[in-house]
């Protein structure tokens, strides 16, 4: 008999049996990593996997449903050209697909958008590529449109000019604050959008007629935001710049 309760003595050669684990696992580590073990291996290591981690997290944040589907619309705009130009551009079965390529571009730049917000996977790629491939495969089209003869020039200069212009525009403005997508500016988008893919199939009688109006709503769409975009830049850069002048006077009192 020593003296020592059965849990007790238990309890001391479980603790010695764990030490003992731990102490085979921490060398079993050194000798795969080359180096003894430590708090200070230890913590390295930790330190080192998070930022990996994270890293791997903020890299792969960027493939995104989101950005996979402005990617697609950027990949949708040389296939466009290609079917709208095909046999000549002016092929019905050939402007049909390309009708499709338009469709599904502009689809897609309904959900990319509301995706990135809803889900939290707005991403710096997705802020520049997002307009960018709105205004390519709008570009496109129009462009497209023109030189086939389907759509006067000064339609295709006047659409492009003010898109052009407008995203110049909220540049130049956005020390005093952010110009936002107004109801009409999305109205005009998909009125454009609609005028567009009427265009871009080859539609003959009222239909055709029908076309000449929708594209006519949309230009003057188009230049009615146009100047209220411009109305707003110049009312939010006058109250930027009072709201500045405020503050130094505030901080010279």
């Amino acid at each position: 008999m020593t003296g020592v309760p059965a849990s007790a003595a238990g309890g001391s050669s479980g603790a010695h049996r764990a030490r003992g684990t731990a102490a085979a696992a921490d060398g079993a580590r050194s000798e795969v990593s080359g180096s003894a073990p430590g708090p200070a291996d230890d913590g390295g290591k930790a330190a080192r996997g998070g930022k990996i981690t994270a890293a791997a997290v903020n890299q792969a944040s960027v493939w995104n449903v989101a950005n996979l589907l402005t990617m697609l619309r950027l990949l949708l705009v040389p296939g466009f050209v290609a079917l709208m130009l095909a046999d000549g551009g002016y092929d019905p079965a050939w402007r049909s697909l390309a009708w499709a390529a338009f469709a599904i571009a502009m689809i897609t730049d309904l959900f990319d958008g509301h995706l990135a917000r809803t889900y939290n996977l707005v991403t710096d790629f997705g802020k520049i590529a997002d307009p960018i491939a709105d205004k390519a495969i709008m570009g496109a089209a129009l462009i497209c449109l023109s030189a086939l003869g389907d759509l006067p020039w000064w339609v295709t200069a006047v659409i492009l000019g003010r898109e052009l212009g407008i995203t110049l525009l909220r540049f130049l403005v956005i020390r005093y604050g952010v110009i936002p997508a107004s109801r009409g500016g999305k109205l005009k988008t998909l009125t454009q959008g609609v005028a567009v893919g009427m265009y871009v199939l080859a539609l003959t009688g009222w239909l055709a007629t029908l076309r000449y109006w929708v594209m006519a709503a949309a230009v003057v769409l188009t230049v009615l935001t146009g100047l209220d975009y411009v109305r707003q830049a110049i009312v939010l850069r006058r109250r930027g710049i009072a709201e500045r002048a405020a503050a130094l006077e505030a901080k010279d009192a």
